[in-house]
């Protein structure tokens, strides 16, 4: 590997600092390309780790007597908007996103949700996964008129649902005018 070449099983293009597209040739210093290809393995390697089976070591364990709960508003409430949504937690207690704390988490607000995402990785945020990394208990919600379902998840320190997960039953609501 002496006299500065470095060919790694790159196109010739590539060793000679260029990198052919279609009919053109765009020349790319060889230390930035090399640079982008170590950040796309790095990357490459990251979403392996998510997507393998492996990861559930990862999940923080939790006490097999805890259990999260929806407060207020009760399953079939009918209620106006904006709705305050309250959140219970018995077996453990609440602490911010980003605190690792044994048997602690944060609650995570699951909105008309009909399919639990994969419990193994970090919760999504979306509009139907709504995060309350501060710790927070509560929530006042603008929720169009009509049915929707409520559930609460306890993500641990990394948003990831403990093992196993701690999670209220889904209620049914409905917003009225």
């Amino acid at each position: 590997m002496g006299g500065g070449r470095a060919h790694l099983g790159l196109p010739r293009a590539a060793a000679n600092n260029q990198l052919k597209a279609s009919s053109h040739s765009i020349k790319i210093p060889y230390d930035i390309f090399m640079n982008l290809k170590a950040k796309s393995i790095f990357i490459a390697a990251i979403l392996l780790t998510f997507s393998s089976a492996g990861l559930e070591a990862a999940q923080s364990p939790a006490p097999k007597d805890a259990k999260a709960y929806i407060i207020s508003p009760k399953n079939g409430d009918k209620v106006k908007s904006p709705v305050v949504i309250q959140f219970g937690l018995e077996g453990m207690g609440v602490a911010p996103a980003g605190m690792k704390k044994a048997n602690t988490g944060h609650h995570h607000l699951l909105i008309d949700l009909e399919k639990l995402p994969n419990l193994k990785i970090p919760l999504p945020t979306n509009e139907h996964v709504v995060h309350f990394g501060g710790g927070q208990t509560q929530v006042t919600k603008e929720l169009a008129p009509g049915k929707h379902t409520l559930q609460i998840i306890l993500g641990d320190a990394t948003h990831i649902p403990h093992n196993p997960p701690i999670m209220s039953e889904k209620i049914t609501i409905e917003v009225v005018e």
